[in-house]
Order: C-alpha cells, then sequence, then structure tokens
C-alpha cells in the first residue's frame, strides 16, 4: 500500500495513502475533537467540529473526511480553528435545553464534554428555538428532538447497520428534525428498537423509557414479592456504570447490589436460557427428523423477531417457538415458582436486568401472559441498572461477592454464552448433539460459530448427519442470511440471530459508550465466564431436571407448549397506515411447524 507524508503541527507523519487528515492525526498522537463522525459508519463531515487549517486551503477542513496528502501541512490549533470549533458548538448550544441536571446523559453527554474541552463559559447566540413534543410512544425508547444536535449517527446506524432505515432527516435548515418519514411517531413506523440508536446518540435525543420508579414502588409495597432476574450479558458491563474496565466479571457483586435494593429473590435468566436450549433443541430435532419447516431460526431476540414480523413474514414459520429466556422465566416465575413458595401469583412483581430495549417491548407483548398474568412486570436495561445502584448510594467497591438464590439462579455456562454472538448457537449444538447421539462431545466448544464476523457458517457432524448453521448478528447481516434462505442459495437446518452488533453484549441498554473494542472484551470475558462454569451443558443443570420431573413432563410437552412456546404476527413495513386505515397485516398469528 503506498503511503504518504505529512506534517501535523509540526510531526512528520507517514500513513496510508486514502486515509484521512483524523486518522493521520491519531496516529501522531494528537486528538482531534469530532461530534458526527463514527469511524466507518457516519463519516460525513456535519458537524464541523473537527475542522483543521491546511496551508493553502482557502478554507478550513473536516479532517473526518478530508483525505491526506503528500506533502501537506496541517494545524489542528491554530487561534483560526479553536474559534471556529468555538463558534460551532456555541451555536449548537444556543438552540439546545439548558437542562444538563436532570438530563438523562449528564456527566456522559458529548457536546456537554465539548462545551467543556473548548472552554465555553456563555453562549454569545441568542435567538429563535423551536420547541417539540418528545416521542414517548413506545415502551422502548424515548425520542426527543429538542436536544438533537444533527449528527446522523442514529440514522446511520439504522440504515447501514441494522437496515431499517426507521429514521431520517426532515425538512431544511432551521427546521430540519430526525425522525420517522411524515414525523410520525416511532410506533407507527417499522422501527423494531434495537436502540442502537441510543447507544451512538451523543447526547440525550434519545434514550430508553426508564422505568426506575415503577420498580422502586414496587419493592416498596409490603403485599408485593418482588423477584428479579439478570441477563447474561449483564454480568460483564454493568461494571463499567462504576468505572470498571470494560469486560470485568462482576456476577457475584451485580448478585448483592440487588439483594441490598431490597429484592426478596434474586435469580439468573441464565437458569431459562438453560431451559430454552432444552426446548428449542429438542424443537430442532423433531423438526429434523420428522420434516418439519427449515431451517429453523431461534427467538431469543426480540429486536429480530420484530424485524421478521415488519420485512420477511413469509418466514415467521421458521422462526423457533419457543419464548426468549426473559419471557419463559416470567411465566414460570408466576406458575411453578409460586406453587413451589405458595405465593398467589397476582402478588408476585417479575423485574428483569436486561442489556436490551427490545426486550421492553417484549415485555408488553399481549400473548406473554400464559401464566394469566403477564411474564414480566418491569424491564430495566443496564444503564437502569447502574442508575438505580447509585440512587440507593450502594457502594460498589465495598460490595462482597454472593450467590444467586435457588432454584431459578442455577445455571450452565451454556446459559452464559447466550450473551454474546454465536452462544445460542454453541449452546443448542452442545446439548443437541448429546440428545442425538447419546454420546459425550469430544470438546463443548465449538468455535467455528464464535468471533465477531457478520455471518459465521459452520457444518456440524451429529453422528453422521451434516447439519449446516449459519450465525448472524445485526438486522443488516439477518436481511444478508434470509435473502440467500429465500432465494434457495442457502442450504442451512438452524440458524441464530441476535439484533445487535456482538449480540447481547452490544444491546441497545448497554453502557455508554459501547463500540467494537468495548464489545470484543465483552465477548471475552463471557467466554471467560463460561469456562469458570463447574457445568457447561444445558441438559446437565440438575434444577432443569427437576423442573422437567416436577411440573414440565418432558420437553415440548403440553405444559411447556402452554407456558414456554407462543406465536408471532406478520406485521406491515408501514404500521402508521394500517392505524390510519383500521386495517391490520395480519388477524391471526403465523405459527411454525
Amino acid at each position: 500500500m503506498a503511503t504518504v507524508t505529512l506534517t501535523i503541527d509540526g510531526r512528520k507523519v507517514e500513513i496510508e495513502q486514502g486515509s484521512t487528515i483524523l486518522e493521520a492525526a491519531k496516529k501522531a498522537g494528537i486528538d482531534i475533537p469530532t461530534l458526527c463522525h463514527l469511524e466507518e459508519i457516519n463519516e460525513i463531515g456535519a458537524c464541523r467540529v473537527c475542522v483543521v487549517e491546511v496551508e493553502g486551503a482557502k478554507t478550513l477542513m473536516a479532517s473526518c473526511v478530508a483525505p491526506v496528502a503528500d506533502g501537506m501541512v496541517v494545524h489542528t490549533n491554530s487561534p483560526r480553528v479553536r474559534n471556529s470549533r468555538k463558534i460551532t458548538v456555541e451555536l449548537l448550544l444556543s438552540n439546545h435545553p439548558y437542562e444538563c441536571p436532570t438530563c438523562i446523559r449528564n456527566g456522559n453527554c458529548e457536546l456537554q464534554s465539548l462545551a467543556e474541552r473548548l472552554g465555553i463559559r456563555s453562549v454569545r447566540y441568542q435567538g429563535e428555538r423551536i420547541e417539540y413534543t418528545p416521542d414517548t410512544s413506545t415502551p422502548s425508547i424515548v425520542r426527543d428532538p429538542n436536544k438533537c444536535v444533527l449528527c446522523r449517527r442514529c440514522v446511520a446506524v439504522c440504515d447501514k447497520i441494522q437496515s431499517v432505515k426507521a429514521i431520517g432527516p426532515l425538512d431544511r435548515g432551521f427546521d430540519t428534525t430526525i425522525g420517522p418519514a411524515f414525523k410520525d411517531p416511532l410506533k407507527d413506523v417499522a422501527c423494531v428498537l434495537c436502540g442502537q440508536c441510543t447507544l451512538v446518540c451523543p447526547v440525550g435525543a434519545l434514550y430508553e423509557k426508564d422505568q426506575i420508579d415503577e420498580v422502586w414502588a414496587a419493592l416498596d409495597d409490603p403485599k408485593k414479592h418482588v423477584v428479579v432476574q439478570t441477563a447474561p450479558a449483564t454480568r460483564v458491563s454493568v461494571g463499567e456504570m462504576f468505572g470498571l474496565p470494560p469486560g470485568s466479571i462482576v456476577t457475584g457483586k451485580m448478585v448483592a447490589a440487588l439483594r441490598r435494593l431490597g429484592f426478596d429473590k434474586v435469580f439468573d435468566t441464565d437458569f431459562t436460557a438453560d431451559l430454552t436450549i432444552l426446548e428449542e433443541g429438542s424443537e430442532f430435532l423433531e423438526r429434523l427428523t420428522k420434516g418439519g419447516t427449515l431451517p429453523l431460526i431461534t427467538s431469543c431476540s426480540p429486536g429480530w423477531i420484530k424485524f421478521i414480523e415488519h420485512f420477511y413474514p413469509d418466514l415467521l414459520p421458521n422462526l423457533s417457538t419457543c419464548k426468549s429466556p426473559q419471557q419463559m422465566f416470567g411465566a414460570l416465575a408466576k406458575t411453578y415458582y409460586a406453587e413451589k413458595m405458595g405465593i398467589d401469583p397476582k402478588d408476585i412483581f417479575v423485574v428483569s436486568i436486561m442489556p436490551c430495549t427490545a426486550k421492553k417491548f417484549e415485555a408488553k407483548r399481549p400473548e406473554m401472559t400464559s401464566s394469566g398474568y403477564p411474564d414480566i412486570d418491569v424491564v430495566l436495561t443496564t444503564r437502569e441498572l447502574g442508575r438505580m445502584l447509585k440512587q440507593a448510594g450502594i457502594d460498589w467497591d465495598a460490595l462482597e461477592e454472593e450467590d444467586y438464590d435457588a432454584p431459578l439462579g442455577i445455571s450452565t455456562g451454556a446459559a452464559v454464552i447466550f450473551g454474546a454472538t454465536g452462544g445460542v448457537m454453541e449452546a443448542a449444538l452442545r446439548t443437541a448433539y448429546e440428545l442425538a447421539t447419546g454420546k459425550e462431545l469430544p470438546s463443548v466448544d465449538f468455535h467455528d460459530v464464535r468471533g465477531f464476523q457478520g455471518i459465521k457458517e459452520a457444518t456440524v457432524d451429529v453422528d453422521g448427519t451434516k447439519v449446516n448453521v449459519a450465525v448472524a448478528h445485526t438486522l443488516g447481516n439477518a436481511r444478508k442470511v434470509l435473502d440467500r434462505v429465500k432465494s434457495g442459495e442457502a442450504d442451512y437446518h438452524f440458524i441464530e440471530i441476535m439484533a445487535c452488533p456482538g449480540g447481547c453484549i452490544g444491546g441497545g441498554g448497554q453502557p455508554i459508550p459501547t463500540n467494537t473494542e468495548i464489545r470484543l472484551k465483552r465477548i471475552a470475558a463471557i467466554y471467560t465466564a463460561d469456562e469458570m462454569m463447574t457445568i457447561r451443558k444445558s441438559h446437565e443443570n440438575p434444577v432443569i431436571k427437576q423442573l422437567y420431573e416436577e411440573y414440565l413432563g418432558q420437553p415440548l410437552s403440553h405444559r411447556s407448549h402452554e407456558l414456554l412456546h407462543t406465536h408471532y404476527y406478520a406485521r406491515s413495513k408501514y404500521p402508521g397506515m394500517e392505524a390510519a386505515t383500521g386495517q391490520h397485516a395480519s388477524a391471526s398469528p403465523v405459527a411454525a411447524d
């Protein structure tokens, strides 16, 4: 690769031809501030915060898009550059609410940090302000255009990574906003509520719908028996809310912290992740041997489920009928657990700690009430849990590690890896192989389905039967896989799809920032946590065995289907138009074979 040499702030830098000035500066150890820039996703030079002075150029240049040239001389900190950046940020602030102390991003806001970095102590520009009503129409995400800085990072992620295109720029000039077409509310468009937009928003214009007060109210109600479950990915991420490095495994401290909040029982979603594998693995083997609809596609990711309902409803019969581990847990908490403990299920309040904003939507789906009550009462994201613990004044560093409560807190390593892309597939293969063959696996590690590659393929020999599997993360990659299935190009038997980059470790409810480097550290921690477990196969979980003996009978039994399985609906790509006309895409659920 040809290289060029340029001078940045008096330093010679050699870098590959085609690189940007921003990249060259970074190589030289010079930090140029940015706002709209997201590497390889949103490189549009829109915000002008990253401008630099290039000798010989008539105007300042946006370093995130300006290519380097041999002999170029760049100044990143000249008076002209400093003044331009300061004016740009002041203009942004002039049409931005001064609500920092009450904003959900206070202390973790890129605009706030820029103002501090540039030494802005007053805003010289006063003028007209536009006021919008925040969009609170969905159970998952709040969109507040008043705080939007028009960086378009959310637009780029929704388009380029998720291929959903639910939002975009509207109007022009001073009236420009970012939102759904025709200024519809999010509930009236094919938004999958994955929350990736909330992870990349630099300010408080997009964020999860906060439900902390609902949980406090339940904990303060003496009539309520309040239980909590924690998703696999939270144990390698919630520590970041307290300054720990990404990938810190904090399972025991998280359990202790939840007990300090006052939960009656602290359980683990990993328990029902193991249960999911028994049900989904059995479903796969039944379809494989009895001629059911293939490929079977996993159903644990609610953002992915909403995506297929909107964009590929003809493939709904391929979905596993299994509920997600979150919903299975709620159904069992209000039936099996309620009976064992002698508690009226109406008095059981189930809280989920999830890395996901779409889980809030999933909990509100009307079909998720198989116990006669909502399976899940409230979903808190990892970020909400961090804020709640801070509200309670809990000293994270002083916590001693504690164990989950029995029985719904006992799990295996196979359940832990649900948190990473490829984890559900690997967990399923560990169990499906041994159930089908009656033989012990020579190794429980299926490295072919691991890693950060967008689409992974493998062929697994199950006692002479070749099983073709695929793993995809992000909905853009899901679209590629589904298009191959529809065209007949792909001959898959089993497909895992996760909506978010890296799987649940990169979910829309995870700590901010979440980037590729951080995702990789969380993934590594997930596999470390798996290796630390005494039992690493779901079907060897002794409490799962007990559950089937005492209550469910066997996988895919009548009771299992009543409590642990569900159905999905075809949804329009244009739900707002349906609402306006009173029509519906599907009057009945689409069930899998």
